[in-house]
């Protein structure tokens, strides 16, 4: 997966940005919903290219554990994100779900009128158990 299909993924979530708010570091993108972050990447990066993404934390030390190319979080958190080296030996339908996995996480985590707003499958399936 190259720059320019990381940054389509992305931005293919409802409600995702790109934004670029580190001043000391202006190639580092962003990919935001409700203004948190769910990716970022160097995209000008030479291959191989590296995306950090949010993981849940049990699955995180699993993905790790079973991936080379899956490490602690670069200059984050490293309980709650990966990252993902794409040199091609994960199948790109598994770095999609890794996305949006983390995509999902950040939209869980906002507020109700919010996630209703995103039309986020995630709040359809809380609405049915719930009523």
């Amino acid at each position: 997966m190259g720059a320019g299909r990381l940054r389509g993924v992305c931005l293919g979530f409802n409600g995702a940005v790109e934004e670029f708010p580190f001043g000391r570091n202006p190639d580092v993108s962003t990919f935001k919903v409700g203004g948190k972050i769910f990716a970022l990447s160097t995209l000008t990066d030479t291959p191989p290219l590296r995306v950090s993404l949010k993981c849940d934390p049990d699955l995180a030390v699993r993905l790790r554990n079973d991936h080379p190319a899956i490490v602690p979080g670069y200059h984050l958190n490293k309980r709650h994100w990966n990252t993902v080296t794409l040199d091609g030996s994960l199948p790109e339908a598994m770095v999609r779900d890794l996305i949006e996995d983390s995509y999902d996480l950040v939209v869980a985590s906002l507020p109700r009128l919010q996630r209703l707003r995103l039309d986020w499958p995630g709040q359809r399936e809380r609405n049915r158990e719930d009523g």
